[in-house]
């Protein structure tokens, strides 16, 4: 299937009423004519607009599209559909650079804010030492491993439990000895599982690089004794189990399970040895840390007093609890007063920020100091 054919699904993307961009953190310079008054620090909105995020999804797709086909081996169209929420999501820093990348497994770690634990050199040095009749099944698998990131440092999202897959409403029991393929991350937040026998919501799992599903999987009145296996999707069915049945019973268990990222057709598969309706609730999942924007605020600003003729340096009001020093905000309107320089002061609890100053004049001037601080939101 050509990539070529699905030109008109690439123009779509483009076309999407993408959110906003992410908001950034800056300060202004501080007005002269204000020395009182705190130090202003705002959110500027990110010059990302809804058009450009389009015009660069298409540019991402186009670019990796076929690659993703032919390694992964993964239609164009589904991947492409099944990104959206990444796409959307992105930071605007992180879809700019990952279009900058030279591998595609580097792209998608900077697309999820995870670019800096995986270089481009990284990816082509896995290739460079691999045999040179590399099929496609083997420079799929070199690919997965270099995207390595994906199955680390994960961050749990719990969603209100939630029903995704029920075969006795949709697609009946699962023969004995076969396994069935389902989907558990909804394409976008319009999506839904009813073609499951599940939720007409997206259950919450829009998720941006899920990487791991938390699952409740129910196995309704088996034919005989077994068990059922839930494994990724692409891979080789373990041997172990993740429910033990009898005859006629109704078990559950609670089953984390990989999913492909990025995402393939299909999620996860369960394997059952005796025939079974199977029910499957999803209660959470598992992707790698988004970046995220400084929360920032800043001290009051406090007058200080340099006598006359005299060099020395003032601490700063220390940030409130949960927040770190970022800079100093030093002012003054005396005349014969100048800065020498300002940072964070090591030797005091806290880390305060400081001002030094060098009083030229006859008399004692005032001064004005106080700090500008940030947290990461949740941190």
């Amino acid at each position: 299937m050509p990539f070529v054919k699905h030109s008109s699904l690439v123009s779509r993307l483009a076309m999407l009423p993408l959110a906003a961009g992410i908001v950034s953190v800056a300060a202004t310079k501080p007005a002269l004519a204000a020395p009182a008054s705190p130090a202003a620090v705002f959110v500027e909105a990110d010059a990302l607009a809804p058009a450009e995020r389009g015009a660069l999804t298409r540019q991402f797709v186009l670019k990796w599209g076929g690659y993703v086909q032919r390694v992964y081996d993964v239609p164009v169209r589904d991947w492409a559909q099944r990104m959206v929420p990444t796409f959307i999501a992105a930071d605007p820093t992180n879809l700019r650079n990952a279009l900058l990348r030279d591998t595609f497994e580097g792209a998608v770690a900077e697309l999820t804010g995870t670019g800096h634990r995986l270089s481009d050199a990284a990816v082509i040095d896995r290739y460079a030492m691999a045999p040179a009749d590399l099929s496609a099944q083997e420079a799929k698998a070199i690919g997965t491993q270099a995207l390595g990131s994906t199955t680390g440092d994960l961050v749990f999202t719990a969603v209100t439990p939630c029903r995704i897959a029920d075969t006795r409403v949709a697609g009946g029991p699962i023969a004995a000895n076969s396994s069935r393929s389902f989907l558990g991350v909804a394409v976008d937040a319009g999506a839904n599982f009813t073609s499951q026998g599940g939720s007409a919501t997206n259950c919450n799992v829009a998720a941006v690089g899920a990487s791991a599903l938390v699952l409740n999987v129910t196995a309704v009145a088996p034919s005989g004794a077994g068990f059922a296996t839930v494994h990724k999707s692409g891979e080789a069915r373990p041997l172990a189990a993740s429910i033990n049945y009898t005859a006629g019973a109704v078990v559950n268990n609670s089953v984390v399970v990989g999913v492909p990222n990025p995402l393939t057709i299909t999620d996860f598969v369960v394997y059952t040895f005796a025939q079974a309706n199977y029910v499957i609730d999803v209660v959470g999942y598992f992707s790698p840390p988004q970046a995220t924007n400084l929360q920032c605020t800043e001290t009051a600003i406090s007058t200080f007093t340099v006598a006359a003729n005299t060099a020395t340096f003032i601490n700063n009001p220390l940030c409130p609890a949960g927040y770190s020093q970022v800079m100093p905000y030093c002012y003054t309107n005396a005349s014969g007063v100048y800065s020498r320089g300002s940072g964070v002061n090591s030797n005091t609890v806290g880390l305060a920020t400081f001002c030094a100053w060098q009083n030229t004049t006859a008399s004692t001037q005032q001064v004005f100091g106080g700090s500008i601080c940030c947290r990461i939101p949740g941190r």
